[in-house]
């Protein structure tokens, strides 16, 4: 990182590993001695006037909504006066830092807010957004002074103690002007990433949606589907129920089976997470034994299959089955759609991970608590039914067009991965002294004068 910046001219051990070396005329001080820290509070939820729907309340900010830059997005969360009276509340310009659960996840608020119990906030007696910039830089210290096996905790006693840098306020406030300007150059490069992965998704699901609806003639004569949402489609397709063509299968219940009942080595048992959009995840599995496997051979699982989850938040993400690594069977929340030689599997798979059948899957859980999809309601499914030869032609067509789509998503997605790690590192190096920005001026700004924003 010091190829394009030049180095202080002295530096001094810091004493603390993670720092390193550091200016020689920077302190090295614990967080406490720094800023007051807040830890958040959570209004009694049973009561309800503690809340509030919209934003004309106080905003309560949570974990989520801190987001990956740093900035506090938009609280998910608001409560009414009554609620705000019974919280801590944190000032414009303080640090908020995750302490239990994702330990060192960081945002800054211009605004007065309030937070819950995972959060505490650093109000810093000088310097506020080069110290917001500092605890970015030290998240993999927080993460390592946190306590707990299965979810961290980060107490402000423990948190107060570490050890940080405290660089005199003309220079932090220069570090804080560079970092915000370079910092919002790297941003507005991932955003134009992030649109690029957005439209790249949009073409490669239109790719789908049109060739297992409309089929690949466009001079082939059409016919209204009578189905609003599906438009017309191919004269010569055919519609059937999914029941016709594939058995619909799933697990019932789990015939007593426990997680204790889990094995090192065994059969593989796939749950909702195991099935993504891009492929089946074989590798972070669980696994039963071979008794248990046999108990439920109607869900013993083949190359061809269809999988389909049923259940959560995932309800209706699909793939399907193209290899098995060893026997595998599912869980309850997943249905297995096994076809009965009248549809091709693949056809049937682009089927439904198009536009057409995700909207029908999200009508068919309207007003559901927790999404379901039931068994019956998937065999009465509305299928397109083109002629085997054609689903096959359909069904290569789109293999062959969605690995251009992989392939440039796969760049943007390496792309953003590397501006994260540029901007993660330049962080680092300008708030623990490594690269020297006392003499960095706002481009277009003239010598002499203020930088666009002071950060005393």
């Amino acid at each position: 990182m010091t190829g394009r910046y030049q180095a202080y001219p002295e530096y001094k051990d810091s004493g603390v590993e993670w720092l390193g070396n550091v200016p020689e005329h920077w302190e090295v001080v614990p967080l406490k001695r720094l800023c007051s820290l807040i830890t958040g509070l959570t209004p009694p939820t049973e009561n309800k006037e503690n809340y509030v729907d919209d934003n004309a309340g106080y905003p309560w900010v949570r974990p989520e909504d801190l987001s990956d830059n740093g900035q506090v997005v938009k609280a998910s969360k608001y409560v009414s006066g009554t609620g705000w009276k019974l919280l801590r509340h944190v000032s414009a310009q303080s640090t908020l830092i995750c302490c239990i659960g994702t330990i060192g996840k960081v945002g800054y608020t211009d605004i007065e807010v309030s937070s819950n119990q995972q959060i505490t906030a650093a109000r810093f007696t000088k310097s506020p957004r080069y110290n917001f910039y500092l605890i970015q830089s030290a998240k993999t210290m927080l993460e390592e002074v946190a306590t707990g096996n299965v979810v961290k905790i980060l107490n402000s006693e423990r948190l107060g103690r570490v050890k940080l840098l405290s660089a005199p306020s003309l220079e932090a406030a220069k570090i804080a002007n560079f970092l915000d300007h370079e910092t919002a150059k790297i941003d507005t490069l991932i955003e134009k990433q992030q649109q690029l992965i957005k439209l790249l998704k949009e073409k490669r699901q239109a790719v789908i949606s049109h060739a297992v609806t409309k089929g690949l003639n466009p001079d082939v004569p059409m016919k209204d589907s009578g189905v609003e949402w599906l438009g017309e489609v191919p004269e010569h397709w055919g519609r059937s129920n999914l029941g016709f063509e594939c058995s619909v299968k799933a697990r019932l219940g789990w015939k007593g089976l426990k997680a204790e009942e889990y094995v090192e080595e065994g059969c593989i048992f796939l749950a909702t997470p195991n099935i993504k959009e891009k492929e089946i995840d074989f590798e972070n599995v669980n696994y039963i034994t071979k008794e248990r496997y046999d108990e439920s051979p109607e869900i013993k699982l083949e190359v061809g299959d269809v999988l389909v989850t049923k259940d959560g938040s995932t309800t209706g993400t699909t793939n399907v089955v193209r290899r098995l690594p060893s026997p595998t069977t599912i869980n309850s929340s997943i249905a297995v759609l096994r076809s009965n030689g009248r549809i091709n599997s693949l056809y049937l798979y682009y089927f439904f991970v198009s536009t057409y059948t995700q909207n029908v899957i999200k009508h068919m859980q309207g007003g559901m608590g927790v999404p379901h999809l039931f068994q019956a309601d998937l065999r009465k499914f509305k299928l397109l039914m083109p002629p085997l030869e054609e689903q096959l032609d359909i069904a290569s067509y789109i293999e062959g067009r969605i690995p251009m789509f992989e392939l440039l998503l796969e760049k943007a997605m390496l792309e953003i991965r590397l501006l994260k790690e540029r901007r993660t590192a330049l962080i680092s190096a300008a708030v623990t002294g490594k690269i020297d920005v006392r003499n960095w001026q706002l481009p277009g700004s003239r010598m002499g004068k203020g930088v666009s924003r002071a950060h005393q």
